[in-house]
C-alpha cells in the first residue's frame, strides 16, 4: 500500500480507498489538491480545485474522490504540476494530457482560458510519444522517445528557450545547441529549465537570479546553455526546487547549485552557489541491496572517530578525537614526524592540542579520513591556518574553496583578512574583488571597520587604484 500518511489531505479518504492507491501526487499552495491512481488504472481526484485544477469539469471543491473518466485505464507514467495550479501528465502511449490554470497559455492549446477538463495537447506532439512531462510554475515542458524538447507557456524570462521572452501559445521544439542531441531528462524550476543529455551534459536556460542554472552567474538565459561545471561528470538525473537545482551522477554523486535561503542546497551555509559543486559534501546514492562489503574509502570513513578501533585520542577543547597513528602517518608527514620513537608523542595514549578549535581540528582528522572537508567559511579559516602550519597544501585549496563558496557582504572583510594572514593569494584576490564589487555594503558592516590599521590603509590604496572610489 502507499503510503500516504504524511498528506493531511488524505486523511478524507476511508481505509479501503488508500489501500487501492497505486501512485499519489499532493500539490496545491497549501498541498491541498490531490491526483491518485488504483491498482486497477482508475484515476481519482480530490480537494480544493483551485483554477479548476483537478480536470472534474467544474469549479467546486470535493472532499469524495472524483473519477477521471478520460483518464481511466491509460496508465500514467509522467506527471507534474506548476503553481498556478496547472497538471500535465503523460501516458505510457506517450499522449499529453493538460488542464487547470492557463493564463500564459501553459496547456499548449493556443488558448488562455482555463482547462476544466483534461484535454490531449496536440499541437506538435500528436506524432510523438512523450516520456515525460515538467512543470514550471506557469510553463511546460515534454520530452519524447526520440529525445526531442518541447516547451509552450509562460516566457519572460526565456524559460521555454526560443530566444526571446515572447510567450509560447503552443508546444515548439527547444532546439538551438540542443538541436542534435538526444534529451534523456527534464526538470522545471519557478521559470526555468534544466535538461540532460544522453552523454550526461546538462543544460539550463530561464531565469538564474539565484544561479540555478549553474553557470557561474546570475544573468537570465534565453536559449539553453550548457552546465560546463560539470565536464568530465555524467549526470543522470536533474530535479528543480523553486530556485535551486539537483544533479545525480553516474556514480551516486549528487551536485546542488542555486537558491540556498533555507539551507537547501546541504552546503552548511545560506549562501547562494552559482556554480555546479559537489563541494565536499558528496552524497553517495546506497542501493537498497547492500553490498556485503566495504571498499577501503568507506571502511576508513566508518572507522574515523571510532572508540573500538582507536590506538590514540587528541583531546580539544575539552572533547576527545580518535584516531588511528598508523592512518596518521600515512597520510600525513607532520604525523609521520611526530611519531617517531625518540617524539613524546609517539608514546602518548592523549595528545592535548590548543592551538586549534575543536571544530577545526576535528575537521583536519576527518579529512584525513575521507578526503572531505564540511566546514562553514568561517571554520575553513582556522582550518586554513593549520594547513598553512602542517604544509598541507591540498587542504588549503579546500578550504580557499569552502570560503570562496561562503563569502558574503558580512564576512568578506575577515574573510580577506585571514587570506592575507595565511599568504593566500588566490583566495586574497578573490575576496578583495569581492569586496570593490559590493563595496558600499561591505564598507557598513563591523568587519570592516574593526579591520587593522594597515590592512585597512592597504586596501582602501588597492580600491582607489581600481577607480572603486570615482563617482
Amino acid at each position: 500500500m502507499v503510503d500516504v500518511g504524511k498528506w493531511p489531505i488524505f486523511t478524507l479518504l476511508s481505509p479501503q480507498e488508500i489501500a487501492s492507491i497505486r501512485k499519489a501526487c499532493v500539490f496545491g499552495t497549501s498541498a491541498n489538491e490531490a491526483i491518485y491512481t488504483t491498482h486497477n488504472d482508475e484515476v481519482f481526484v480530490f480537494g480544493l480545485n483551485c483554477s479548476n485544477c483537478l480536470g472534474t469539469g467544474d469549479s467546486q471543491s470535493t472532499i469524495v474522490p472524483k473519477k477521471l473518466e478520460a483518464l481511466c485505464g491509460k496508465k500514467i507514467s509522467s506527471l507534474s504540476y506548476g503553481s498556478g495550479p496547472h497538471v500535465l501528465l503523460c501516458t505510457e502511449d506517450g499522449e499529453v494530457y493538460a488542464w487547470g490554470h492557463n493564463g500564459y497559455s501553459q496547456l499548449g492549446n493556443g488558448a488562455t482560458n482555463q482547462g476544466v477538463s483534461p484535454v490531449q495537447v496536440c499541437t506538435n506532439l500528436l506524432l510523438k510519444k512523450v516520456t515525460e512531462v515538467a512543470c514550471g510554475s506557469h510553463h511546460s515542458m515534454a520530452l519524447s522517445f526520440d529525445g526531442d524538447l518541447y516547451a509552450w507557456g509562460y516566457n519572460n524570462c526565456g524559460q521555454v528557450g526560443s530566444g526571446s521572452t515572447a510567450n509560447q501559445p503552443t508546444p515548439r521544439r527547444v532546439s538551438n545547441c540542443l538541436q542534435d542531441k538526444m534529451v534523456v531528462g527534464i526538470a522545471c524550476g519557478q521559470t526555468s529549465s534544466m535538461a540532460v543529455v544522453n552523454n550526461g551534459e546538462v543544460y539550463g536556460w530561464g531565469y538564474n537570479g539565484n544561479g540555478q542554472l549553474g553557470l557561474g552567474n546570475n544573468g537570465n538565459q534565453l536559449t539553453p546553455c550548457r552546465v560546463a561545471a560539470l565536464h568530465g561528470v555524467c549526470i543522470l538525473q536533474i530535479a528543480c526546487g523553486y530556485a535551486h537545482t539537483l544533479a545525480l551522477t553516474d556514480e551516486g554523486l549528487l551536485y546542488a547549485w542555486g537558491a540556498n535561503t533555507y539551507g537547501q542546497l546541504g552546503t552548511g551555509n545560506k549562501s547562494n552557489q552559482l556554480n555546479a559543486y559537489t563541494c565536499f559534501l558528496c552524497l553517495k546514492i546506497v542501493s537498497a541491496e547492500q553490498e556485503d562489503f566495504l571498499t577501503v574509502a568507506e571502511s576508513l570513513k566508518k572507522e574515523f572517530d571510532s572508540p573500538e578501533t582507536s590506538d590514540l585520542k587528541f583531546r580539544v577543547d575539552g572533547k576527545y578525537i580518535h584516531v588511528h597513528k598508523a592512518v596518521l602517518k600515512i597520510r600525513c608527514e607532520h604525523f609521520r614526524t611526530m611519531f617517531q620513537s625518540y617524539w613524546n608523542e609517539d608514546m602518548k595514549e592523549v595528545i592535548e592540542v590548543d592551538q586549534f578549535s575543536y571544530p577545526v581540528y576535528r575537521a583536519f582528522l576527518e579529512y584525513l579520513y575521507t578526503d572531505s572537508v564540511d566546514l562553514p567559511p568561517e571554520d575553513a579559516i582556522g582550518l586554513l591556518d593549520l594547513a598553512t602550519s602542517y604544509c598541507e597544501n591540498r587542504l588549503k585549496k579546500l578550504c580557499q574553496h569552502i570560503i570562496k563558496r561562503g563569502i558574503t557582504v558580512e564576512n568578506a572583510f575577515s574573510l580577506l583578512s585571514a587570506a592575507v594572514r595565511y599568504d593566500a593569494e588566490d583566495l586574497e584576490d578573490f575576496c578583495f574583488k569581492f569586496c570593490v564589487n559590493h563595496l558600499t555594503e561591505v564598507t557598513q558592516t563591523t568587519a570592516f571597520w574593526q579591520m587593522d590599521g594597515p590592512l585597512l590603509k592597504e586596501f582602501i590604496a588597492k580600491a582607489s587604484k581600481c577607480g572603486a572610489f570615482k563617482n
